[in-house]
């Protein structure tokens, strides 16, 4: 049963390792229009040739000469653009030992992403999932990661190191280093005096930190420490509020002790309406420069946001047709928040959070029109964001948010290279770099939600035409089936 249930993820394996041409040999996409994430308008009937790895040459397709050994794609009324970047995501967050392998990466493939980001899982699962990846014997994205997050005590989530002073923070952070971690993890209850030593340590040891704002520090001095990346937008808008201090401290008032779930949603309710009420155009705009000056990426986001300001309605988890490619034991642990939800929210409260998404998008509409360096992510797989597919989600989110589809098609291909030290060999469609390639049906530049529109993905070279794709999918709807 167990060999049935898995033979469409195996078939596209085979498809991926042994169906294409020979290492060394050519793959041609021909007469295709050609978005290069660089900026430039597309450029049309275009031909692009791909050899060891590597996009080995562009150019018209009259004027690039074609190898008679070549496997060619017709590209013919087609969309060339670069692999795609999840630039916030939780592997090992979907249930371990098989939760990655069988159900997150299978979507991540299918939907076009070649590069993710993880911030903040299990390395005994990242690591040897990296390794395979990269020496080809498991199909999969490129991974960077983190590793456990540091957190204060009790930490927000696992797995974590708790730091609480600079000696835990030196520790903690040379540990991770030596376990191959690609940068640190700063979560949101640690204390000012750990944040600022892992700051110190992170220098000491020339590996950035990222993530969220802690609870204790503001969003400008977390920019002024050198942190690499904001995730979420925590703690911006509380940066853009004229009462900035008071805010803080009314945030982590643990009110009275016996205080019911009801009471304190009800204060976190107030707190956020006086976030909306105290909003500042010149504490924003303040901010904003600051993230400038400092290259403060933004990694957004905003589908969580949505969730926030829509769960049933936009988000209508009952009818979702993607949930049958969520594990039935992940998607029954989602219900059961949607219900907590639903026991406590009233129609004015998301009214409340509607107004809170409309606030971030302005936001980030003022941070691109500014400069601010943007990521696409989506935190999968948090509750209702399912991986691969929020992705595109999410580009459509940053367009409605005032971004350009140019904008957000280069918030998942050309920031992320370019935020990884990647950018020489990655992250657009130009002559030398890795051959992580997208071909679409239609124009995103049009419609940016066109980018689910996949015909084909090139991965370090290799072609999974949409046969292999619809293979990962039923793959996963297997799995998630059975578990």
């Amino acid at each position: 049963m167990k060999t049935i249930k898995n033979f469409a993820y195996f078939v596209a394996v085979i498809c991926f390792f042994g169906c294409s041409k020979p290492s060394g040999s050519v793959l041609a996409i021909t007469h295709v229009t050609v978005i290069d994430a660089t900026g430039v308008p597309p450029q049309s009937d275009m031909t692009v040739l791909v050899a060891d790895h590597q996009i080995a040459a562009v150019g018209p397709s009259q004027s690039v000469h074609v190898p008679s050994d070549a496997q060619i794609v017709d590209g013919g009324g087609k969309y060339l653009v670069p692999g795609l970047v999840d630039s916030h995501v939780h592997l090992t967050g979907a249930g371990e030992p098989n939760g990655s392998r069988r159900f997150f990466l299978p979507l991540l493939l299918a939907n076009g992403i070649t590069t993710v980001r993880d911030m903040g899982g299990y390395l005994e699962s990242l690591t040897p999932l990296r390794k395979e990846i990269s020496r080809e014997t498991m199909l999969g994205p490129q991974i960077f990661f983190a590793g456990p997050y540091l957190d204060g005590s009790p930490p927000s989530f696992q797995p974590s190191l708790v730091v609480r002073n600079g000696v835990e923070a030196r520790a903690d952070v040379h540990r991770l280093v030596q376990q191959g971690v690609d940068f640190i993890k700063v979560q949101s209850i640690l204390s000012r005096e750990a944040y600022f030593a892992i700051a110190e340590a992170a220098g000491r040891e020339h590996i950035s930190f990222a993530g969220h704002v802690p609870d204790h520090v503001t969003a400008a001095e977390a920019s002024d420490a050198g942190q690499q990346s904001i995730e979420h937008l925590t703690g911006v808008l509380r940066a853009c509020s004229s009462d900035e201090p008071r805010l803080m401290r009314e945030q982590f008032d643990a009110g009275p002790k016996n205080a019911t779930p009801e009471s304190s949603h009800a204060r976190e309710m107030a707190w956020e309406r006086d976030l909306l009420a105290t909003y500042s155009d010149e504490r924003a705009a303040s901010l904003i420069a600051k993230f400038v000056r400092n290259g403060t990426w933004q990694a957004l986001t905003l589908i969580l946001l949505r969730n926030d300001a829509y769960p049933g309605r936009e988000t209508d988890s009952a009818g979702d047709p993607l949930l049958k490619f969520v594990p039935r034991s992940i998607a029954e642990k989602w219900k059961q928040v949607r219900l907590i939800q639903d026991q406590l929210f009233r129609a004015s409260d998301f009214e409340l959070r509607e107004k809170l998404l409309a606030q971030s998008m302005h936001v980030v509409a003022q941070m691109e029109t500014s400069g601010v360096p943007i990521l696409a992510g989506t935190d999968s797989a948090a509750p209702y964001i399912i991986p691969g597919f929020a992705l595109h989600q999410e580009l459509t989110l940053l367009v409605k948010a005032g971004l350009s589809p140019m904008q957000a098609l280069q918030a998942a291909t050309k920031n992320p290279a370019d935020f990884l030290g990647k950018l020489n060999t990655e992250g657009t469609i130009e002559v030398g770099k890795t051959a992580d390639l997208l071909l679409l049906d239609a124009n995103p530049l049009e419609d940016i939600r066109n980018t689910q529109k996949i015909r084909a993905l090139i991965l370090r070279g290799k072609l999974l035409d949409r046969t292999a794709l619809d293979g990962l999918l039923s793959s996963v709807q297997e799995f998630a089936a059975a578990n």
